[in-house]
């Protein structure tokens, strides 16, 4: 008999992966609430309503509001941060790189902390 295998946490990148697309599939589906559950406590200072959340989104992202695709590209991990780069094709069919921002909270989970928007793609190095 071998003792099982240790189980370890998801790989940080892998996790802000799965949190950015959950993000962007609730845009999608015009679902504020979930969409705003994944916004860290930082921008929900900023944005006290899921309702502002969404309206500021719709307006300042839209490639990330209504992407036409997207793909996952280099990532980089700093201590307590994920810097993920997702490469999307807007609405309007002009590239874009947004470069994600997710902080570890104190409960261990990734909440995402902001997202620069490059029209470019790639972007610069991360």
């Amino acid at each position: 008999m071998f003792p099982a295998p240790p189980t370890f946490a998801a790989e940080p990148v892998d996790t802000a992966q799965s949190i950015i697309q959950n993000q962007i599939e609730a845009f999608l589906n015009d679902d504020a609430e979930t969409a705003y559950s994944f916004a860290s406590p930082q921008i929900k200072g900023k944005f006290p309503d899921k309702s502002i959340f969404f309206d500021m989104v719709k307006r300042g992202y839209t490639p990330v509001y209504r992407p036409g695709n997207f793909a996952f590209g280099r990532s980089k991990v700093e201590g307590d941060t994920v810097v993920q780069e997702v490469l999307i094709s807007g609405p309007d069919g002009k590239d874009w790189t947004a470069l994600y921002f997710l902080v570890k909270q104190p409960d261990g989970t990734y909440k995402i902390n902001g997202v620069q928007m490059l029209q470019q793609a790639p972007g610069p190095e991360i």
